[in-house]
């Protein structure tokens, strides 16, 4: 059984989706409603834009979102047995199995990145990558200190990322090191994503969510939230609600599509992270990347 897999937000680059618009009338059609839809030239900052430019919060979700989905529109040979998508990549994977419409999944990615930057200025937050330490030691330590620090993304085995308050976070990684990390390192991001920072981002989207339409898709969504498959559009709904202040359980997505029969992981959009992690978690897994227009 075939898994498609969905990157998150750090994996853009300048040009991305240039190739796409070049080469696919499909493509370049949605690209343009792109900028409609935005009320602004992302096409434009993708395919000639710096690095700077890709970071910010407006830019860098709908992007990842256009790459990811464009792939997966003008792929000939696209039929997977269930999706995932990793944060972000999770409005990707909702697009890819229909679930949610193309204009309506830009408008909800580009909606939650705003909420979330809104966030990200009511009180400065950030988080950490903590490498080489079971996972119960890590949320024992987080449950130990007093500042807001949580676990956000479970990626694989021996790697969990913390969100908190930036002295919650000093103090995390300072005990984490001490108890045996291999790598307690503070991320470039501009706040606390999957913690309790975001409320005031998931109030807000909550909303936008509920007034959406979402269909039967036509494979499962493994979700971020409890890491299970799910076809019902209201427990979908749900779950994308409840996704912007719970932890990524990534690790536990790619365990569950395993158990449930997947053979191969197909990453569509930019990046390699995903096939990385899905080979952390089972060497022994077919893993392949595509991030460019196939013939």
């Amino acid at each position: 059984m075939k898994a498609f897999i969905f990157p998150g937000q750090g994996a853009q680059y300048p040009g991305m989706g240039k190739d796409l618009y070049d080469n696919s009338a499909e493509a370049k059609d949605l690209f343009e409603k792109a900028n409609d839809i935005l009320g602004f030239d992302i096409t434009r900052i993708m395919f000639e834009g710096e690095v700077e430019d890709l970071k910010q919060t407006k830019v860098t979700q709908p992007a990842i979102f256009l790459h990811s989905v464009l792939l997966a529109k003008t792929l000939k040979k696209y039929s997977p047995d269930m999706v995932a998508g990793h944060s972000l990549g999770e409005f990707s994977a909702l697009v890819a199995n229909g679930t949610l419409s193309f204009e309506d999944g830009l408008n909800l990615v580009y909606k939650r990145a705003m909420a979330m930057q809104k966030a990200c200025e009511i009180e400065p937050s950030t988080m950490a990558a903590i490498v080489g330490l079971d996972d119960d030691v890590v949320e024992d330590v987080c449950n130990s200190i007093d500042d807001v620090v949580v676990p956000a993304n479970y990626n694989c085995p021996g790697q969990l990322v913390i969100s908190g308050s930036v002295s919650g976070i000093d103090k995390a990684c300072e005990l984490l090191t001490e108890k045996g990390a291999k790598r307690a390192i503070k991320l470039v991001v501009g706040g606390a994503f999957h913690s309790p920072f975001m409320e005031p981002a998931r109030e807000e989207l909550e909303a936008a969510i509920e007034s959406t339409k979402f269909s039967n898709p036509n494979c499962p969504i493994y979700q971020n939230v409890n890491g299970k498959p799910v076809s019902n559009p209201t427990i979908i709904k749900e779950n994308l609600i409840a996704q912007l202040t719970a932890p990524v359980k990534w690790a536990q997505i790619v365990k569950n599509m395993i158990a449930d029969g997947a053979t191969s992981f197909t990453e569509i959009g930019p990046g390699k992270v995903l096939q990385g992690l899905v080979k952390k978690v089972d060497r022994s897994m077919e893993t392949k990347g595509i991030n460019g227009y196939q013939l």
